[in-house]
């Protein structure tokens, strides 16, 4: 094994680094990263882990590895992604692509296109429809934890929709009736109602690196108003003998 965790942090990469073509990166068994994930719901939730990504074995379409957290003793997760790290999971009764940030080969400009409609995927919602545009920004220069790269960002804006599932809520009240209370329930019935909501997504992508450095996703409700957003950030890594 041919460690370059810390050779190359807080360098600046060559001028191959800016390459006009950005081929799909030759994923190795051991190559691993250590990101920071921070996770926002609402206006208090606040979440922070490092996880540890390790490559156990990769072929022509699709990437194997596990991730756990750094430090734990529990068994690592195993997971398994397309060979451009687009994730993807059943999605009515078919195996779908629900997110891919890269699209090899890369260029600046390129831009791709992930939609898709997932029937009742919760008990609120009878459908959500999911429509993204990713485009190929340029190279920008970031600092994160493992240093300082210069990396080639990709960005994604978006929009969802949705329909809740129609329900019926139970009211109970005091009626007083010539002298005499009684309890009167009614039921009141709401149909299917559309509601709508933005995305927002970017990744620094390192070709050196095999993966991206950094990633926000962020996710917006009716109205305008961010709910979710998940932001991750290269600490360490070490890659596999070339």
């Amino acid at each position: 094994m041919k460690n370059i965790a810390f050779a190359l942090v807080g360098a600046v990469f060559s001028l191959s680094s800016f390459a006009q073509s950005v081929d799909a990166p030759s994923v190795k068994s051991g190559d691993s990263w250590v990101y920071k994930n921070t996770t926002e719901k609402g206006p208090t939730g606040w979440v922070e882990n490092h996880a540890e990504i390790t490559v156990s074995h990769a072929s022509p379409t699709s990437i194997y590895y596990t991730v756990k957290q750094s430090g734990s003793t529990q068994t690592p997760s195993e997971v398994v992604v397309g060979a451009d790290w687009s994730r993807r999971r059943d999605v009515n009764g078919k195996e779908t692509v629900v997110n891919k940030p890269l699209a090899f080969p890369l260029n600046v400009g390129k831009t791709w296109d992930l939609q898709f409609t997932e029937q009742h995927p919760n008990k609120a919602h009878r459908f959500e429809q999911w429509d993204n545009k990713f485009t190929v920004v340029g190279y920008e220069t970031i600092e994160v934890p493992a240093g300082k790269f210069k990396a080639l960002k990709v960005e994604s804006e978006g929009k969802w929709n949705a329909e809740l599932e129609p329900a019926q809520n139970v009211v109970q009240g005091a009626q007083v009736m010539q002298g005499s209370t009684a309890m009167v329930t009614q039921i009141q019935k709401t149909g299917a109602t559309p509601i709508t909501g933005r995305t927002y997504k970017a990744f620094w992508y390192v070709p050196e690196i095999k993966r991206w450095v950094k990633s926000v996703e962020e996710y917006y409700g009716n109205g305008g108003v961010r709910n979710e957003r998940y932001t991750s950030e290269l600490e360490s890594f070490k890659l596999a003998e070339q």
